[in-house]
């Protein structure tokens, strides 16, 4: 188990993964209170929680998974988390609007199954276009 976590791709999947589970305490604490506490439409309160997420995915990812890119200013970079992040709220509402709206799964299950779904576009779309310059 030990020579598996010292290869770079499984170490820096574990802290995508450690970074992921942050921010889906943050989506998902913030979109069950906005559902249940201040009676938030649904699907509204998918994005909203969606983009707190993202800010704090953000942060953490930079400082903690993904290096620098030599060639990228920070601006650029932001600009390409943000549009990878908005593909993939696109893909989150998509699947939450099927799943709750056509198959009648209850939101907070449908919201675990989105972001798995959601988990492998991410991090195979930030590592080809945020990590360095390694696809």
């Amino acid at each position: 188990m030990h020579n598996v976590l010292q290869k770079p791709d499984t170490r820096q999947f574990a802290k995508f993964a450690l970074v992921g589970f942050a921010s889906l305490a943050v989506d998902y604490a913030l979109l069950i209170g906005l559902v249940e506490y201040l009676h938030v439409d649904v699907f509204l309160a998918t994005t909203c929680s969606f983009i707190a997420s993202v800010v704090v995915n953000y942060i953490l990812s930079i400082k903690y998974v993904f290096s620098r890119r030599a060639d990228m200013s920070r601006g650029r970079e932001f600009t390409i988390f943000a549009v990878l992040s908005a593909i993939g709220l696109g893909l989150t509402d998509l699947f939450m609007y099927v799943g709750v709206a056509f198959l009648s799964i209850g939101y907070q299950l449908m919201k675990l199954i989105s972001t798995f779904m959601v988990t492998w576009y991410n991090y195979f779309s930030r590592r080809r276009f945020l990590n360095g310059g390694r696809a």
